[in-house]
C-alpha cells in the first residue's frame, strides 16, 4: 500500500472543518485526548498520522451507523473489546 498522509495543515482544516475541539477529534481518531491529537497538528516535529488512524476516523464520518455497527460487530466476532460510548463528530456536527 502506498500511503502519503495528510500533513498538520490538513489535519488542522478538517478540524476546523468539523468545527470540534481537539478532544473531540482525539475521539474521532481513537488517541487519547487533545494533548495527543495536537502531536498531529503541530510542534518542532508533528507526528505522521498512520493509515489505520486516518482510515478508522473517516469510516465513523462516513458510514452510517447501521454499517459502523457491523464492522465493530465483526471486530468483536474476532475477540475486540470495543464501545464507542461518545457520539461520532458526524452526529455531533448534525450530518
Amino acid at each position: 500500500m502506498r500511503y502519503t498522509p495528510p500533513t498538520p495543515n490538513d489535519l488542522e482544516t478538517l478540524k476546523q472543518e468539523l468545527k470540534l475541539s481537539s478532544a473531540q477529534m482525539a475521539d474521532l481518531f481513537g488517541v487519547q485526548g487533545g494533548r495527543q491529537w495536537r502531536k498531529y497538528t503541530g510542534g518542532e516535529n508533528p507526528r505522521e498520522i498512520s493509515p489505520h488512524l486516518l482510515f478508522f476516523a473517516m469510516a465513523r464520518l462516513e458510514l452510517d451507523p447501521s454499517t459502523l455497527g457491523r464492522v465493530l460487530d465483526r471486530m468483536r466476532s474476532v475477540g475486540a473489546t470495543i464501545e464507542l460510548d461518545q457520539p461520532s463528530a458526524r452526529q455531533e456536527a448534525g450530518n
